[in-house]
């Protein structure tokens, strides 16, 4: 650091060093990397993330009103959840468990935050990151499976470098959706690496046996070549895009019966395509469980805290509604109801706007959708991917309203410019 004197002989303040843009987004794709890699904790996501928060926000960070809504309703959430922890006896376990849902909310800030500054170049690094992140996630637990690696795998089942296949497979859902687009919406010549990366997601997605995520993927997909169709006004692009959806059908027909036949897996895969587990059914099943609980929220409406539902029925919530309002209570979970609301309602329409970010909100949009379809069978609300859809959604969506608000600004200016010189004229 150099420091100069000025004409008055006085020497000014030192000018501490701001991180570039460039090295900004570097740190910004590292994390989203790393969001593959979970498998302990705290896991490198948490503390790069942090430390990319600090760093970011002492280099200056905008807050655009158009994700405020996100803002306030996540921190009424954990207003909730701060409200509920005074029903928790012992509050060690419980202080970490809601010091992690307001990390991954101001994940969910940060992120809508730096996205609208520059929507097409961190909307893109982000979606690349997430995907690079993906495949190879994606071939470790392929790997793990096939070699028998028991730290890749759980109860006979693919986990790859996360805890749980049931994280797993949901994480990978989002980056399948974005190589099913680009695949669709181009030549086959071009999308060639696309392909090869949606088929060892697609493997990895399977041979996790979540019945959730393969539930997730399907609606995913079937929206993200839904859209891609109605985009693509050329007939030739809608009859390419239907034909490589008939070929990727096939590749999935293909993977399933290869492990129809396997003896390793035949047995697994047809327990779990069971739509009804032993677990779901039955006296305090999932289901039992379920409607007990929402029973048990009329008198507690400031929630029981994190933990106490497994205490009280032996197992936890597995549904993401009914754990917005136990462990957040009243206040949480109508707020998370509200998010989700909106959310659907400002994501929608992005995904039918001309922009270079487009494909990125299409993937975004899709898996968010698989997200609150199985918000109704499993407890998400520490899945770090879905806090940063929920980031991709608001800022693409606060990125699509800056950019109306800079068409139409100068619109305004050419049309009073041409009223202000008829006036002068006559």
């Amino acid at each position: 650091m150099t420091v100069t004197a000025d004409a008055a002989g006085a020497r000014p303040a030192p000018r501490l060093f701001v991180p570039s843009g460039r090295l900004l987004n570097a740190g910004l794709a590292l994390v989203v990397f790393l969001g593959g890699f979970v498998i302990i904790e705290p896991a490198p996501y948490e503390l790069l993330l942090i430390a990319l928060m600090a760093v970011w926000l002492f280099a200056g960070l905008r807050v655009t009103r158009y994700v405020l809504p996100l803002i306030v309703l996540l921190l009424l959430y954990l207003a909730g959840g701060a409200i509920a922890l005074a029903n928790v006896e012992t509050l060690s376990k419980p202080l970490v468990y809601f010091g992690t849902t307001m990390l991954l909310a101001f994940s969910a800030f940060f992120f809508a935050t730096i996205i609208p500054a520059d929507p097409e170049r961190r909307l893109l690094l982000i979606m690349r990151a997430y995907t690079w992140s993906a495949v190879i996630a994606s071939a470790v637990g392929v790997a793990g499976y096939a070699l028998g690696i028991e730290f890749f795998t759980l109860y006979d089942r693919a986990r790859g470098p996360f805890q749980d296949p049931n994280v797993f497979a949901p994480f990978l859902v989002m980056p399948l959706c974005y190589l099913a687009h680009q695949t669709l919406t181009q030549p086959l010549r071009k999308s060639f690496w696309h392909v090869v990366g949606a088929l060892i997601i697609t493997l990895a997605v399977v041979l996790a046996f979540s019945r959730a995520a393969w539930a997730m993927a399907a609606l995913a997909l079937a929206v993200t070549a839904t859209v891609a169709f109605i985009n693509n006004r050329s007939g030739r692009k809608r009859l390419r895009i239907l034909t490589y959806i008939g070929f990727g059908a096939v590749a999935i027909v293909a993977i399933v019966a290869v492990l129809l036949i396997l003896p390793a897996t035949s047995g697994l895969f047809l327990e779990r395509a069971q739509l009804v587990q032993s677990y779901d059914a039955g006296a305090l099943g999932r289901f039992d469980r379920q409607q007990l609980g929402f029973l048990l929220l009329f008198d507690h409406p400031f929630g029981i805290g994190p933990f106490e539902f497994g205490k009280l029925f032996v197992e936890d919530e597995h549904n993401m509604w009914l754990k917005g309002f136990t462990v957040y209570g009243w206040l949480g979970g109508l707020s998370y109801i509200a998010l989700v609301v909106w959310t659907l309602v400002i994501g929608f329409p992005l995904m039918f706007r001309p922009r270079p970010w487009r494909v990125v909100v299409i993937a975004a949009f899709s898996a968010y959708l698989g997200q609150v379809l199985i918000h109704n069978v499993i407890d998400n609300d520490h899945w770090r991917h879905l806090f940063l859809l929920y980031g991709v959604i608001w800022g693409a969506y606060a990125a699509e309203r800056l950019h109306r608000r800079k068409r139409v600004v100068p619109t305004v200016r050419v049309f009073t410019a041409r009223i202000e010189r008829a006036t002068h004229g006559t």
